[in-house]
């Protein structure tokens, strides 16, 4: 038998093409549309958080050069200044009043809306429009006006002026958040027309009223905007000022029952000149505000579904 020699040759693996890496594409078009952007977070931004950090931890009076004080600010602001204590609690009254009243009052109209078949856009407009003027001073003024001894509230409810009674005080100006519902109002709108019907039609099949419809469909699928609502009026609420500001006539009385947080906090910044203290008290508020939303969002696994996830 004889065996054919393979030639060096053939021994040697083909030659194969060097891939080419593919052109990576220039991001310099990218930068310059977003350096409008990218210049406004930083200067208007980033630079005045970083400043004001570094004020909390100084005794600044806008008008001599702040001094380095360490954390005393924060000391005085916890175990000295019983005031201090009293817009947190007055402002964590006002959330637990104002949000879950708004939030309710903007889904039952919602589902009024939702039912409507002519003049759906029109009092979907009507409903929104105290969103946007709410915010004004001069509603601010006008809703005193209201509720003052001789106002609308006094004349027919004879309970007198609630801007002037302590127990009635921080609730006038809840309502004046709560009028404002036009905003969760609409994202409740949108989430309700984004429910199939053929579920309600199920659910009816099963024998379910419209009670335990609302249970059972409406609740658990509207519940990732209802999740959205409850986060950003949180939010609002504990930032809340002009209602609070107007309503007092900017004393936070009477007996500091309007005295929310950040009313106290403008009185130490800007008429007291405590502007570290003030400050301070800026921070303070990021950091709870920051804690209660993620603890909203902790506690949403339970509570929250998602279409696309089922229960969570």
């Amino acid at each position: 038998m004889t065996t054919t020699a393979i030639p060096p040759e053939a021994k040697r693996a083909p030659a194969t093409t060097p891939k080419r890496r593919p052109k990576r594409e220039s991001q310099g078009p990218a930068w310059v549309f977003l350096s409008p952007w990218v210049l406004g977070a930083t200067v208007l931004t980033l630079l005045p958080m970083a400043v004001s950090l570094y004020l909390s931890f100084t005794d600044y009076d806008l008008f001599n050069p702040p001094k380095w004080v360490g954390l005393r600010n924060y000391t005085q602001m916890f175990t000295e200044d019983p005031r201090y204590w009293r817009s947190v609690v007055t402002t964590l009254t006002y959330v637990v009043i104002a949000v879950p009243l708004q939030l309710a009052l903007a889904l039952v109209v919602a589902l009024a809306l939702k039912g409507m078949k002519r003049g759906k856009a029109f009092y979907r407009s009507a409903f929104y429009a105290p969103s946007l003027l709410g915010a004004s001073m001069s509603i601010a003024l006008v809703w005193r006006a209201v509720f003052n001894d001789g106002g609308t509230v006094d004349n027919l409810l004879g309970t007198g002026g609630w801007v002037n009674k302590p127990g009635f005080s921080l609730l006038a100006v809840a309502l004046l958040t709560v009028w404002q519902f036009g905003a969760p109002m609409v994202i409740f709108l949108a989430g309700l027309q984004q429910i199939p019907a053929e579920l309600y039609e199920a659910a009816a099949v099963d024998g379910a009223g419209k009670w335990r419809q609302f249970l059972s469909v409406t609740v658990p699928m509207l519940s990732p905007v209802l999740f959205f609502n409850l986060v950003l009026q949180t939010i609002q609420a504990f930032q809340v000022f002009t209602p609070a500001f107007a309503v007092s006539a900017g004393k936070g009385g009477p007996a500091d029952s309007t005295l929310v947080y950040t009313m106290y906090l403008y009185d130490r910044g800007f008429v007291a000149s405590h502007m570290g203290y003030a400050s301070a008290m800026a921070w303070v508020l990021l950091v709870v505000i920051g804690v209660v939303t993620a603890v909203l969002f902790r506690t949403s696994r339970s509570w929250v579904v998602y279409a696309s996830e089922g229960d969570r």
